[in-house]
């Protein structure tokens, strides 16, 4: 099942294109504390300029999730490195971690896990009756 998940999924990891890609062109540059791998292209020896032809002149970057495809799930300063904010591989950027930093933790939308507030229909709960001047429309009434 693995390798016929590789071919037909694209949501989760990398598809066989990619990994074939990322073998033939791509340079390995590091990896995050979630286990995504990052990549650039090569750069032919001696060449002064990018082997994609790009009128733009920046190299290829790419990430390779480990697990399902949640760019969220990319880390700030390695999305700093991907979009070209700077050269260096991140580690050489990094700040000291602060006392007050948390590790990070996915988006909970769409899981079990999600916040669901009081009186929410996922949770079991009622609404509350409405009180006051509220009087429901019913079609054809008059006024």
């Amino acid at each position: 099942m693995g390798i016929l998940a590789k071919i037909f999924t694209w949501w989760d990891g990398a598809t066989i294109g990619t990994l074939l890609f990322s073998r033939r062109k791509g340079e390995h540059v590091g990896t995050d504390s979630a286990g995504n791998r990052y990549f650039r292209e090569r750069h032919p020896a001696g060449s002064g300029a990018l082997p994609n032809g790009s009128y733009t002149s920046r190299e290829k970057r790419w990430v390779i999730y480990a697990g399902s495809n949640d760019a969220s799930r990319v880390p700030s300063e390695w999305h700093g490195w991907l979009h070209g904010t700077y050269d260096d591989v991140p580690e050489s950027h990094l700040p000291p971690p602060k006392v007050w930093e948390v590790d990070y933790t996915p988006n909970a939308t769409g899981t079990p896990a999600a916040y669901r507030p009081q009186g929410a229909l996922e949770r079991g709960g009622q609404r509350a009756r409405a009180v006051g001047d509220y009087e429901a429309w019913s079609p054809g009434a008059e006024g």
